[in-house]
């Protein structure tokens, strides 16, 4: 029977208030001191503003716990399918209280930010999350899907400057875009062949046995189902920064051209 503990279960609730909190009170305070922009912003797309920014804040917190993680946490490190939990739980909890936050603003606000495939995204992670928090099974897996956080700031940023009006051309947007691009790729692409290499060497063990069959489909579903809409929202980027290249390219190919013909 599945069982959380009374820590797991607050810093949940804790997560989900102040998450809640960030994207109704302090994340239009913030914008308005920071950027005057942000007052100009139709009320549809303040809701998605303060979306961005709870998003942004949620992923700096838990992709910095996730790398610690990674790095120092030599129990998980050396049982992926066992290791000891206790600080991965920890991360995941502010993840469960961030994703069950987030799921109840789409709902609210649907109009404004309704995405199907976000829903799915979060469905699928709290499926696999809840084995992490309830049994303390794969908590090396679960942790290592959380770097994929780490280009969630990017993303946000350029939608940020979108609606600001930055030409997509100017410095900080070709700089965003590039870093955004690499940074998807190389959290969420290129670390595939690690992350599947360690699922398959698992197959077969005496813990991947222990783990029984529904831990087992809900940590291969949903990797896949993540990692299908990676690689189709790598394809989006890859495309849309191609295109702002192109854009810059003719555009200096044209000052070059003008500063010829003077």
């Amino acid at each position: 029977m599945a069982s959380f503990s009374n820590l797991t279960i607050g810093i949940a609730l804790a997560s989900f208030t102040i998450f809640q909190l960030l994207f109704h009170v302090l994340s239009s305070w913030v914008s308005t001191r920071i950027t005057p922009g942000f007052s100009n912003l139709s009320q549809k797309r303040k809701i998605e503003w303060n979306s961005r920014t709870v998003s942004t804040f949620h992923a700096l917190v838990v992709g910095g716990f996730c790398l610690y993680i990674l790095l120092y946490d030599e129990a998980v490190n050396a049982d992926h399918l066992w290791g000891d939990p206790s600080i991965v739980k920890l991360n995941i909890a502010i993840t469960t209280g961030y994703l069950i936050s987030d799921l109840l603003l789409i709902i609210c606000y649907w109009k404004a930010i309704g995405d199907k495939f976000f829903v799915i995204h979060h469905l699928a992670a709290l499926y696999a999350y809840y084995f992490v928090l309830s049994k303390g099974l794969l908590a090396y897996f679960g942790n290592f899907r959380l770097l994929a956080e780490f280009s969630t700031p990017f993303v946000n940023q350029r939608w940020f400057f979108e609606v600001l009006g930055y030409p997509k051309s100017s410095k900080a947007n070709m700089i965003n875009g590039v870093l955004m691009t690499v940074v998807f790729f190389v959290v969420r692409i290129a670390v595939m062949p690690m992350y599947y290499s360690r699922v398959f060497s698992s197959f077969g063990t005496e813990g991947f046995q222990r783990l029984g069959f529904a831990a087992q489909s809900a940590w291969i579903i949903s990797s896949i189902v993540l990692d299908v809409m990676n690689l189709m929202w790598m394809v989006k980027i890859t495309k849309g920064c191609y295109k702002v290249i192109c854009l810059v390219g003719r555009e200096e190919a044209k000052t070059h051209k003008n500063g010829k013909s003077d």
